[in-house]
């Protein structure tokens, strides 16, 4: 992340990231009221969403096999999990996450046998789910995790509160998952940093951001190493094993954190067909291999 000197920052962890938002202003107390507004939005989420710990998800999952009933914010999600999987031919799946019954992906781990990934299979499809807006029914056995679509969506919201506050240029960044609310005071653009894929935390080349949102998928942190063959945390749900040929991480900017991330998703799934489909999307992206 780079900035300039007039920012200020707010810095705090959520939903298993750092975070930082940027306020272009020399007025503190404005730039700290930003920082806090993201903040609270950020760690709402993550409270309401997490499967770690009490809260809406966890209360679906502990109840499959009965119909529970969910509020709108949630029903919304459910909703854009479903464009999400329809448009990904089903490769998109938030009951997808019972696969980490069967795969380590710490970087230390050992691959599954297949018998262990089909026994796991069985629990992971979002079409053996019942959904009917706002009612909610899970088989025995499975579960979800909006962990996919949360971090993006809780960027946006915190960028849409921001501009509510005030005018003042912003950057939210969660994660890696960023969205500005347009160019800086100056006109200029934000520069943004891209992470290196084989060293965390360095940078493997500089953007202009004026205005938008980049996401970035890919298997930087998230793996497991078989011999010297390495296997991304992107699996496919229809098999239960990592997508074959895909790239290392992609990047995509797009109007918003949501469409980015999804986008991001679509390509790396693809294999190593993602330039071509990012190429046919026509938006910006940068894929790593």
């Amino acid at each position: 992340m780079v900035s300039g000197h007039h920012d200020h920052s707010t810095h705090f962890t959520a939903m298993a990231s750092p975070c930082v938002v940027l306020v272009d202003t020399d007025h503190e107390v404005l730039a700290a009221e930003v920082g806090e507004i993201a903040k609270s939005e950020a760690l709402r989420i993550e409270e309401k969403f997490s499967r770690y710990r009490p809260s809406v998800v966890t209360h679906i999952n502990d109840t499959a096999g009965t119909m529970v009933e969910v509020d709108e914010e949630t029903a919304d999600l459910l909703d854009y999990a479903t464009q999400c999987h329809t448009l990904s031919g089903g490769l998109i799946d938030i009951t997808s996450g019972a696969l980490r019954r069967a795969w380590n992906f710490s970087g230390q781990g050992t691959l599954p046998t297949q018998a262990q990934v089909q026994s796991v299979l069985e629990f992971v499809g979002w079409a053996r789910i019942f959904w009917e807006r706002p009612r909610l029914r899970l088989q025995p056995g499975m579960e979800i995790d909006l962990g996919g679509i949360g971090k993006e969506y809780a960027v946006d919201r915190a960028v849409d509160l921001a501009k509510a506050h005030s005018a003042t240029p912003v950057l939210v960044n969660f994660g890696g998952d960023l969205r500005v609310s347009g160019p800086r005071q100056t006109g200029s653009p934000w520069w943004v940093a891209i992470e290196d894929v084989d060293r965390a935390g360095a940078a493997a080349g500089l953007l202009e951001l004026s205005t938008g949102a980049l996401a970035t998928s890919g298997d930087t942190h998230r793996y497991v190493r078989d011999r010297n063959v390495r296997y991304g945390h992107v699996l496919n749900p229809n098999t239960g094993w990592p997508i074959a040929g895909a790239p290392r991480s992609v990047t995509v900017h797009a109007a918003t954190c949501s469409e980015a991330g999804l986008l991001a998703k679509l390509a790396l799934l693809r294999g190593s067909g993602a330039e071509a489909f990012l190429k046919s999307e026509q938006v910006r992206a940068w894929c790593v291999r």
